[in-house]
């Protein structure tokens, strides 16, 4: 689908996209560095599957940036969006190198691997924690606005009410003070 990406500059790691993402999907970021990845891993020489997460339905995760995973991975998935698939060629030195990875992965073995970028997250209690405080601030503050509103709106209400009550009040006493009027006149 996609041009091959030269993303190592060197031809050590190049990557071709096989379907995009969504526009608005987001990526690994220093924020949300833990990737959730499906894959599968062949050889390039033969096409013979070594590693597959497609079998089980499992999922792979790792964090970008703790060289937890071959350098080619550290640099393909961290220019991937969530939703995204692509094929990723590596050589040797930025996969498995000279030693391989015995049984499956023979030394200086050139590896292709098909990964698709299922989520990203932030670290446990990191930024995240951050994000869900400032949310539940937000909130609260809401909250507080909303109560403050009603309070005011009670507090409008009972002046209303004690207005009307006092005009009423008002207009007891004139329409008294026509009676008593009224009825002293008649006395004369």
């Amino acid at each position: 689908m996609g041009d091959a990406i030269d993303l190592s500059g060197d031809g050590g790691v190049i990557k071709t996209i096989v379907r995009k993402s969504k526009a608005d999907a987001v990526g690994p970021t220093e924020n949300f560095p833990l990737v959730d990845v499906h894959y599968e891993g062949t050889l390039a020489d033969t096409g013979e599957v070594f590693d597959t997460t497609h079998e089980d339905n499992t999922i792979f995760s790792f964090e970008i940036g703790k060289g937890s995973v071959i350098k080619a991975w550290e640099i393909a998935v961290k220019t991937m969006k969530v939703g995204e698939v692509a094929k990723i060629t590596c050589k040797p030195e930025y996969a498995y190198g000279s030693a391989g990875s015995p049984p499956d992965i023979p030394p200086d073995a050139q590896l292709v691997f098909e990964v698709e970028l299922v989520a990203c997250r932030p670290r446990k209690g990191s930024s995240l924690g951050s994000v869900s405080e400032g949310r539940a601030r937000l909130d609260e503050l809401k909250k507080q606005r909303e109560l403050a509103a009603a309070a005011k709106e009670e507090e409008k209400k009972k002046r209303e009410e004690a207005k009307a009550v006092a005009a009423a009040r008002v207009q007891a006493k004139l329409e008294a003070k026509k009676g008593q009027g009224k009825g002293k006149g008649k006395a004369k």
